[in-house]
């Protein structure tokens, strides 16, 4: 510590130590903390839906909308955990969130419920995809552990995406 993190507590580095080194703590937590980001607004996105969705599927829509939410939310503490063990710092306000994200914000009024659940399928997928682009910044690093939880995320990511166009498909038309 140094001495004016002892005469100062409150400016006392946060920097956790890691074996990792400098490099993959930078690139680890920046792709972390996008994902992250991410993770924030398509939760929101899908609450949104989740409140919003209306006609005849409205029960099995809301429900399916509220579980794919609770499984997003739940990710967002592990992965800002993750961020802290190798030692850097993570997302701080809703404006951090807005400047790193990639997830498209719906604001419409009206979105219908198919329209809704295609839109959730694509970001799912988007967000499958950067998962895996972060997978591929840890296999450069060395870092076995947050790529395990990626491929658990990534799985998860993949199960919403069928439910998804399982839940949007139009009777027995096949491929639709």
């Amino acid at each position: 510590m140094t001495d004016t993190a002892l005469r100062d507590p409150r400016s006392a580095p946060l920097k956790t130590p890691s074996d990792l080194g400098t490099a993959a703590t930078k690139d680890i937590s920046g792709a972390l903390n996008a994902l992250l980001a991410d993770l924030f607004a398509l939760y929101m996105k899908t609450k949104n839906f989740h409140w919003h969705v209306s006609g005849p599927h409205f029960r099995d829509y809301h429900l399916l909308l509220d579980e794919q939410a609770d499984q997003i939310y739940a990710i967002t503490d592990p992965v800002a955990e993750r961020v802290r063990k190798l030692g850097g710092t993570t997302l701080r306000s809703i404006a951090d969130i807005a400047r790193r994200k990639r997830i498209l914000d719906n604001d419409a009024e009206y979105v219908s419920p198919l329209d809704m659940l295609a839109e959730l399928r694509d970001d799912n997928k988007r967000l499958a995809a950067e998962m895996r682009a972060a997978h591929g910044v840890c296999d450069e690093h060395g870092d076995v552990a947050t790529a395990s939880l990626l491929e658990v995320w990534i799985d998860e990511a993949e199960k919403r995406v069928w439910f998804l166009f399982e839940a949007s498909r139009r009777g027995d038309t096949p491929g639709r």
